[in-house]
C-alpha cells in the first residue's frame, strides 16, 4: 500500500493517566487495530523564525497557522526515509502534506533553502507538495532548525474506517541544540512519566462508541501542544518580563520540578496566552490564499 502523504482531518488531544490507557486499549480492542508498526520511536525537527514566530503565532489560536517540521521514526542516518512535512490548521481542520527522502537528500535541500535556493534540490518527490513546502518557506525569513521533540507513540485505526485514528504518546522530550535527526534521541521532558497524550483523528464524525468510552472514563480535552509548551519553557528561562515563571504550571514544569503539583487536565493556566507575544505585533496573514498555496 502507498503511503499517505496529504491529509485532511480533524485532530482532538486529549490527557490520559496510564490507568485511564489501559483501560481505554482494552475498551478500544474490538473496533480498533493496532498499527502494524506497534510502538514508535519518533524524532521531529521544527523550523521556525529566530524570534519564534511561528510558535507565538500558534499559541493565538488563530483563524489559520502552519507548522514547518523534518520526521524521522528512530535515529537517522545517510539512509534513513525522512518526511518533510507542512501541517496547517485552518477553522479546525487540518491540513498536512509531506514528501520523503533519506537523510542526505533532507539535508542538501535545507541546506538550498538556508541561502534562498528553491526549486534546484531533485528530488524523487510529489512536485506539487515540495513547491507548496518551499512556498511556505519562503515566506518566513531566515527560518531554521529551532527545537527537536522525541517520543514513544502507539497508534491504532478502527477497523472499517482506516481515517479514524487514535495514538498516545509517552516519554516526550525536547531540546534546542544539538538539533540534528542523526544526534541520539534525548530530550528534556514535557510531562510526567504518569501522563500520556492522546490524539484522536478523523476525517468526519468521531465514532459514538468511543465518545461513550471516553465519558466513562472521564478523559477530558486538552489544548496541549508539544512545540508549544517547549517554547513556552523557554521563554520562561530566558525571557519572563512579567515575572509570572511562578504562577505558570504547564507540564514541562510539572514534569521537570517535583516540589510543583502535577498539572490538572481539567484545569487551564492561569497564564494569559497573550502574555508570550507582549513584544511583538504580529503581520496579518491571508488565510484562505496559504491555504490553496
Amino acid at each position: 500500500m502507498a503511503e499517505q502523504m496529504t491529509f485532511k482531518r480533524y485532530e482532538i488531544k486529549y490527557a490520559v493517566t496510564e490507568t485511564q490507557r489501559q483501560r481505554l486499549i482494552d475498551g478500544m480492542q474490538e473496533y480498533m487495530i493496532r498499527d502494524s508498526h506497534g510502538i514508535s520511536q519518533i524524532q521531529s525537527l521544527y523550523f521556525d523564525t529566530p524570534d519564534y514566530l511561528l510558535a507565538r503565532r500558534s499559541m493565538e489560536h488563530p483563524l489559520y497557522k502552519e507548522k514547518i517540521r523534518l520526521r524521522s521514526y528512530g535515529q537517522a542516518d545517510d539512509h534513513t526515509k525522512v518526511f518533510l512535512e507542512l501541517k496547517k490548521k485552518f477553522e479546525g481542520v487540518v491540513y498536512k502534506r509531506r514528501v520523503s527522502m533519506d537523510m542526505t537528500k533532507a539535508e542538501e535541500l535545507m541546506e538550498n533553502w538556508s541561502s534562498n535556493r528553491y526549486g534546484v534540490t531533485e528530488v524523487d518527490c510529489n512536485p506539487q507538495i515540495l513547491r507548496e513546502l518551499e512556498a511556505s518557506v519562503a515566506r518566513y525569513p531566515k527560518l531554521i532548525p529551532r527545537i527537536l521533540l522525541t517520543y514513544r507513540r502507539e497508534a491504532f485505526y478502527q477497523r472499517d474506517d482506516h481515517d479514524f485514528r487514535v495514538t498516545l504518546d509517552q516519554e516526550i522530550g525536547w531540546r534546542n541544540e544539538d538539533l540534528s535527526l542523526r544526534d541520539p534521541m534525548i530530550g528534556r521532558p514535557l510531562l510526567k512519566q504518569s501522563y500520556y497524550l492522546m490524539e484522536v483523528k478523523a476525517g468526519g464524525a468521531i465514532p459514538l462508541w468511543f465518545t461513550k468510552l471516553l465519558t466513562e472514563l472521564g478523559i477530558r480535552k486538552t489544548s496541549f501542544s508539544k512545540y508549544g509548551t517547549a517554547y513556552q519553557t523557554i521563554f520562561l528561562e530566558h525571557n519572563d518580563p512579567l515575572g509570572l515563571s511562578a504562577q505558570v504550571r504547564t507540564w514541562s514544569h510539572a514534569a521537570l520540578e517535583p516540589h510543583i503539583p502535577a498539572w490538572d487536565p481539567g484545569k487551564e493556566s492561569s497564564l494569559d496566552r497573550r502574555a508570550w507575544n507582549l513584544s511583538y505585533k504580529l503581520p496579518d496573514i491571508d488565510a484562505d490564499h496559504l491555504l490553496h498555496a
